[in-house]
């Protein structure tokens, strides 16, 4: 299987994504928008991952790389590509399938547990994911589920957590949240984005973020039980 992921900024990589590529021996590549990369051909790759980053989606102004990326996306679609965005990432592929992206009533920074609807928990590619999981945020803005997909998870703080669609072709899941965190992307996170972690509800201190040792070692089981369950079903 070839995977292709797009980075935004230098310090949000794949994290645990990279390590359950390296297990399977499956081939990645990279498109670094931040360094103005070009995008690959559909014939390029099989799977395409679309990682987080601190800009919104709106922000074509500033970033005008983004223009291109939601083309880019919009194409991986249609020429059924298997596509999975994280944060950004997720907001970007509900934006690409018709669902307003806007920002959340909340910021939500830390570990706070998302609910499961029902959709996910028959769905074989959530399957053997712990009950209301305890997972890491990093987000300001949310996103309205698009039409005909379904919903994922839902947190306190946020009322979309993800959503799914699959056609006889391509399969598209969005996850707000972070399941392929590391302690190390997270610190990286905290250096870069330090001026965000100000007395909130649902902002967390450093302290607090980098203390859940356990929280982390969770996370890489439910990226690798997703992953794994995902490449099951698009074998």
């Amino acid at each position: 299987m070839r995977l292709h992921y797009i980075q935004h900024v230098e310090f949000e990589d794949p994290a645990n994504i990279l390590e359950w590529t390296a297990i399977h021996r499956h081939t990645v590549s990279a498109t670094h928008v931040y360094k103005g990369e070009k995008f690959p051909s559909a014939a390029e790759y099989d799977w395409l991952v679309v990682m987080g980053g601190p800009m919104n989606i709106y922000e074509d102004d500033i970033y005008p790389w983004l223009i291109d990326e939601k083309e880019f996306i919009r194409h991986a679609i249609k020429a059924g590509k298997t596509v999975i965005g994280i944060c950004l990432g997720a907001q970007l592929l509900a934006d690409a399938l018709g669902g307003k992206v806007i920002r959340n009533r909340e910021k939500e920074i830390g570990w706070f547990p998302v609910k499961w609807t029902m959709e996910a928990k028959i769905s074989p590619f959530f399957r053997g994911m712990p009950e209301n999981p305890e997972v890491f945020h990093w987000h300001g803005d949310t996103f309205a589920v698009p039409e005909w997909t379904l919903p994922i998870a839902s947190s306190e703080a946020t009322d979309h957590q993800g959503f799914m669609f699959e056609d006889d072709t391509a399969l598209v899941i969005g996850l707000q949240f972070h399941i392929e965190s590391t302690a190390e992307s997270v610190q990286r996170l905290i250096d870069h984005s330090r001026s965000e972690l100000f007395n909130a509800k649902y902002i967390q201190d450093e302290e607090t973020m980098m203390e859940r040792g356990e929280n982390f070692k969770t996370l890489r089981r439910m990226i690798e039980t997703f992953l794994d369950n995902v490449y099951a079903a698009r074998k």
